[in-house]
């Protein structure tokens, strides 16, 4: 028989190594009931020693810490360099204020990766995930049937995933990347140009919107469709990215086009170098607007850019899903579920030097 103490002592040595546990494993390691560990855990997040949480406990960062964490929430995303950093300190600076802690998982756009990941996450206590899913080779019905299965709320974040009803019922916190294709159109319309090219690296998530808002603004606005390519990735095959961009230069010089959208910065970085070696000024003779705003500073010519709001994507995601869990001001009840709620925040434009409208 363990007395309390022993027990108290068997909880915080786990939340020492581990971070988190579980009510239910740490009585079956202990060979006592559930309910007796839930008021040990009562007794020590009354104490101080960890905050308890739905199915458990966590850890807390000090004994002293005033503002303990309620809520424990789970993220996936695909990747940890580059798009998603940014998505995840928005929602890092929002979680002291909302008693949350998160606890981060990486897919790397693998799709049995990530199911695991959140598997994980849900086995360590979560009481929701926000996920950025993988949706290449994978089918609406086998994305929507996963996303149902997982018994915690769930928020996706920075994908448009409404091509079943199933999909569209889940609460979606995205960029409006069309609306950032349009706000890229008519800034080169509104420095004169009439004819506007488009090269998307088409193998992510954003090419369809940026696509889908091109195709709108020029119809609006009465410009004409310069030359469209599709990119490939170039990290693998450089040589290959270089050709494709430099037939994208002859074509746009061929039918007098003088201005181009470009997915990713990445890819109109290298445009603009391959631009510059063979003799055409950026922007005095191409005008060059790159979509994501990651790297476009540092290119060779800073880039005018659409920047999507990354953070604050974050930030709303977390509220999101929090005020699922936990119910909200309106009144909803924690653990009901209410009206789906689909939430696309705008991109805004970075002007620099590769448009010719000067710098920000």
């Amino acid at each position: 028989m363990h007395l309390p103490t022993a027990r108290h002592e068997y909880l915080l040595r786990e939340l020492e190594l581990r971070g988190s546990v579980r009510s239910a494993e740490a009585a079956a390691a202990l060979g006592v009931a559930e309910v007796t560990i839930r008021r040990d855990i009562v007794e020590l997040d009354r104490a101080g020693r960890l905050a308890r949480v739905h199915g458990g406990a966590v850890a807390l960062r000090s004994a002293r810490e005033p503002q303990a964490a309620r809520v424990l929430v789970g993220v996936v995303v695909p990747s940890s360099t580059v798009h998603f950093p940014p998505l995840v300190r928005g929602m890092e600076a929002l979680a002291p204020s909302l008693h949350v802690r998160l606890v981060l998982g990486v897919s790397h756009y693998r799709p049995e990766v990530e199911a695991a990941q959140v598997d994980r996450l849900v086995g360590l206590g979560v009481q929701g995930i926000v996920v950025a899913p993988t949706t290449r080779d994978r089918s609406p019905e086998e994305l929507a049937a996963w996303l149902r299965s997982v018994p915690v709320p769930v928020v996706v974040v920075e994908r448009r995933v409404d091509a079943l009803t199933a999909l569209s019922e889940l609460d979606q916190v995205r960029s409006d990347h069309a609306h950032g294709a349009v706000l890229a159109v008519e800034h080169l319309a509104g420095l004169g140009h009439r004819r506007i090219g488009l090269a998307v690296y088409d193998r992510t998530p954003t090419a369809p919107h940026v696509r889908e808002g091109f195709a709108t603004a020029v119809v609006r606005l009465g410009v004409e469709p310069g030359p469209d390519v599709s990119l490939p990735k170039g990290e693998g095959d450089p040589a290959g990215l270089g050709r494709e961009l430099s037939a994208f230069l002859d074509r746009c010089r061929e039918t007098g086009t003088r201005a181009v959208l470009v997915h990713t910065d990445d890819h109109a970085a290298r445009l603009v170098e391959a631009a510059l070696d063979r003799g055409v000024r950026v922007p005095e003779d191409l005008a060059v607007v790159a979509y994501d705003d990651e790297n476009a500073e540092l290119a060779v010519v800073p880039l005018t850019t659409v920047t999507p709001p990354r953070r604050e994507l974050g930030r709303e995601a977390l509220r999101v899903l929090v005020g699922r869990i936990v119910g909200d001001e309106g009144g909803e009840v924690p653990g009901v579920q209410g009206s789906p709620r689909h939430v696309a925040l705008l991109p805004r434009l970075t002007v620099r030097g590769s448009c010719g409208a000067g710098t920000a």
